[in-house]
C-alpha cells in the first residue's frame, strides 16, 4: 500500500502495516520524534494501523500536538509515581496544559520536600520504558465496575454520552480513564521536573471539593528542561505584577477586582503605546470611532452574544430596559456602519476603535494585567468587497510585522479553517474566505502553520503567536474573517451594477488586550523600556545643594526638548541617588557638581552603568531627540565612550 507523508516522497508499505512501522521506516527513532501521528486529519497513537492512500502527519515535539502527547503521558506517569508512594490518593483528572501538565488528586497531602521522590519515582517507570497500551472499555457499566474505588472517576464516565466510546491506557500496572493519544512508550522522557502544588476544586466548582493540584513538565533532552528552567527564573525576574509596582506604573485593587489602576508613570508608556498605533493606523488609511459603553439588550440579541456570551457580561436595568455593558467593539462598529450608505467605492473601509470592554472573570482567573476583567481592545474591523480579502489581509500582516518589530518582537503565525459542525455561510464563502487569508499568507513568504477546523463559526482566521525576549510564546494578534455579522446587521453595499451585496468583514486586532500587552512588554523589557516608551527619560543629580539651581536649570532645558526628567535633590550620596535611579529603570543620569556648573555640562552614565563622563548637553539632547524618534530600540550610549 502507499502512503502520502508530509514533506515525503509517496512510500510504500507491506498490508498491515502501522504508524509505527512508518516512523521506524523514516529512521525517525529520536526521543523528540514521531510521538504520535495525524491519519487523514485525525490525531492517534503510533500503534494505528495505515491504509492505502492515507494522508500522515508524524508529530514531533516542536509541533503543538506532538507536545500534547507527549504531557499527557508524562501525565500518566506523574499519576502512577504518586499512588506507588501514596496508594490512599486517588487520582481525577490530568491534562497536557501550555507549558507542561498537571494532575488532580484527592485524598493527597505534599510539601516541596516531596517533590524529590516523586521525580525518582518517575525516571523509574520511565527507566521501565513501559508501552502505552490503549484499551477500549465496551460499556459505561463495565467503566463504572474498573473505577468504582474511585468515585471521581465515576462522576466524569456517568456525565459521558449514552453511546460515547471508552478507552484507557496502561502503562505497567497503572490503568487510567483516557481518551488519548499516548506515546508508543516511555522511555522518549528523557527528563521530569515537578514545578508546584497548588489547591483546585473539583471540576472547577467552588461549591466542590477541594483536590491537590500538582503541576509538572518534561522534556526529550535534558538540555531542553535545563533551559526551561532557566526561563522559569528569568521570568520571575520580569514578574509584571512585581515590576509593575516597583517601577510606580500599574496597581491593583481589591475596590475594583480585574480592573487596573494605571499610574502617571504606567499612563506616560499607554499615551506612547496609543500614539504610536494611532500614527500607524493613519498611515494605513484606517479611520476610528468611539461608541457608547452601555447598549440595549436588543443589541446583544441581534449581535447573538446575549444568548452565547450573556454568563461573561455585566448588565443592568434602566427605565425597565436592560442593558448590558460592551464585552467586544463588534456591534457598535455595525451600527456606525449602518449610519451611512455605501458605494463599492469607499470599500476596502477600515474602522478601528480602542474601546474599553468588561467581561465577568471569575476570580480565581483574574492574573495581574494578563487577565483582567476591564481592557482596551485594538479593535478594527475592515469591509470590503471578496476580491478585496487576500490584499486586505496581506495589508494587516505588513502593519503586523511593523509593530512587532518596532517592540524587538518575533511571531509565528497560524492559520485555522473551518470546523467540521455549526459553521455559517455556504461552501462557496468558506472557500473564498479561506482561499483568501492563504493566498495573502502563501504571498507574504513568511512560514504559518495550518490548525484543521479550529477556526470559529463565522469564519477562519490567522492567529499571531509572538515571542518575548526569554522565548516565551503569547497569542495577541487576530485576524478573522466574519460572515455572521454583516448578515446578522443586514450591512450592504451598493455594487457597480447597481445591486446591494453583503460585504465581508475582518476582525482585526495586533496588541489584542492593551493592558495584556503592556504587561508582555514589561516582563519583554524587564522594566528596561526604550527611550521611546520610557516614563522617565533623564534623572539628574546635584552632588550639593549649592548645584541645585544648575539642576534645575538643565531640566528645564530637557523638558523643553520635550523629555520626561526630574530632579533628585535629596540629601543621599551621589552613590546612592545613582543606584535609586537605575533600580527605577532611568535611562540616563546626569550628574552636576560644581566641574559640570562651571563648563556647563553633565557627568552621563546609564541604568546600565555605562560611564561616559562630562558630556555637552546640546549635543547629548540631540542624540536622545534621533532615538527617541526612530523609536530605536538601543541607545547610542551603551558603549563607554
Amino acid at each position: 500500500m502507499r502512503v502520502y507523508v508530509k514533506d515525503e516522497p509517496i512510500i510504500e508499505l507491506p498490508e498491515g502495516s502501522t504508524a509505527k512501522d512508518l516512523a521506524d521506516y523514516l529512521n525517525r527513532k529520536g526521543p523528540h520524534e514521531a510521538l504520535g501521528v495525524s491519519i487523514n486529519g485525525k490525531t492517534v497513537d503510533l500503534s494505528h494501523p495505515l491504509h492505502n492512500d492515507d494522508k500522515v502527519i508524524l508529530w514531533n515535539f516542536n509541533d503543538r500536538e506532538g507536545k500534547e502527547i507527549f504531557w499527557h503521558t508524562s501525565a500518566h506517569v506523574l499519576a502512577q509515581a504518586i499512588l506507588r508512594l501514596w496508594p490512599e490518593a486517588q487520582p481525577t483528572i490530568g491534562p497536557p496544559i501550555e507549558n507542561g501538565f498537571y494532575y488532580d488528586f484527592a485524598n493527597l497531602h505534599l510539601s516541596d520536600q516531596d517533590f524529590d521522590k516523586i521525580e525518582k519515582e518517575m525516571q523509574s517507570i520511565i527507566a521501565s520504558n513501559y508501552l502505552s497500551e490503549k484499551q477500549v472499555i465496551s460499556s459505561k457499566k463495565e467503566a463504572l465496575h474498573l473505577f468504582s474505588h474511585n468515585p471521581y472517576k465515576c462522576e466524569l464516565i456517568e456525565s459521558f454520552e449514552a453511546n460515547s466510546p471508552l478507552t484507557g491506557y496502561r502503562q505497567g500496572e497503572f490503568f487510567d480513564l483516557c481518551r488519548g493519544p499516548h506515546l508508543y512508550n516511555l522511555g522518549k522522557i528523557k527528563a521530569c521536573k515537578i514545578l508546584k502544588t497548588a489547591g483546585a476544586y473539583w471540576r472547577g466548582d467552588s461549591t466542590k471539593e477541594m483536590l491537590t493540584r500538582v503541576y509538572a513538565i518534561s522534556f526529550p533532552d535534558r538540555k531542553l528542561l535545563k533551559e526551561y528552567l532557566h526561563q522559569l527564573d528569568e521570568a520571575k525576574k520580569r514578574d509584571h505584577k512585581i515590576l509593575g509596582p516597583q517601577l510606580d506604573l500599574f496597581s491593583l485593587k481589591e475596590e475594583a477586582p480585574g480592573m487596573p489602576f494605571i499610574h502617571p508613570k504606567g499612563l506616560i508608556i499607554w499615551n506612547e503605546l496609543l500614539a504610536y498605533l494611532r500614527e500607524t493606523l493613519q498611515q494605513n488609511g484606517y479611520i476610528e470611532i468611539k461608541t457608547p459603553t452601555m447598549m440595549t439588550r436588543d443589541l446583544w440579541e441581534i449581535s447573538g452574544h446575549w444568548f452565547n456570551y450573556r454568563e461573561h457580561m455585566y448588565t443592568s436595568q434602566v427605565e425597565d430596559r436592560e442593558f448590558a455593558i460592551k464585552p467586544m467593539n463588534c456591534p457598535g462598529c455595525m451600527l456606525f456602519y449602518q449610519s451611512h450608505t455605501h458605494s463599492y467605492r469607499e470599500l476596502p473601509l477600515r474602522i478601528a476603535e480602542i474601546g474599553n470592554v468588561h467581561r465577568y472573570e471569575p476570580s480565581g482567573a483574574i492574573s495581574g494585567l494578563f487577565r483582567v476583567r476591564s481592557f482596551h481592545q485594538d479593535d478594527a474591523h475592515i469591509f470590503m468587497k471578496p476580491t478585496d480579502i487576500q490584499q486586505e489581509i496581506a495589508s494587516v500582516l505588513a502593519l503586523a510585522d511593523e509593530i512587532y518589530s518596532t517592540f524587538g518582537l518575533t511571531y509565528r503565525l497560524e492559520l485555522s479553517t473551518r470546523p467540521t459542525k455549526n459553521t455559517i455561510g455556504s461552501d462557496e464563502d468558506w472557500e473564498i474566505a479561506t482561499s483568501g487569508l492563504k493566498g495573502a499568507l502563501d504571498s507574504s513568504g513568511r512560514e504559518y502553520r495550518i490548525n484543521e477546523g479550529d477556526g470559529a463559526f463565522y469564519g477562519p482566521k490567522i492567529d499571531f503567536h509572538i515571542r518575548d525576549a526569554i522565548n516565551r510564546s503569547w497569542q495577541c494578534g487576530t485576524v478573522q474573517l466574519d460572515m455572521a455579522l454583516p448578515e446578522r446587521f443586514n450591512l450592504t453595499y451598493t455594487a457597480d451594477d447597481g445591486s446591494h451585496k453583503r460585504p465581508i468583514m475582518i476582525h482585526r486586532a495586533l496588541f489584542g488586550s492593551i493592558e495584556r500587552f503592556f504587561g508582555i512588554l514589561i516582563e519583554h523589557y524587564a522594566g528596561k523600556f526604550p527611550l521611546w516608551l520610557s516614563p522617565i527619560h533623564i534623572r539628574i543629580l546635584n552632588v550639593a545643594d549649592r548645584h541645585e539651581p544648575y539642576a534645575q536649570e538643565l531640566a528645564k532645558k530637557c523638558r523643553t526638548a520635550r523629555f520626561h526628567v526630574e530632579v533628585d535633590h535629596s540629601n543621599e550620596s551621589v552613590s546612592k541617588k545613582i543606584r535609586n535611579a537605575q533600580l527605577a529603570q532611568v535611562n540616563y543620569i546626569l550628574t552636576v557638581g560644581d566641574q559640570e556648573v562651571e563648563h556647563q555640562t553633565a557627568n552621563l552614565r546609564t541604568r546600565d552603568n555605562v560611564v561616559h563622563g562630562e558630556i555637552q548637553i546640546d549635543q547629548f539632547l540631540e542624540h536622545l531627540v534621533k532615538e527617541k524618534k526612530e523609536r530605536s530600540p538601543l541607545s547610542p550610549y551603551s558603549t563607554p565612550s
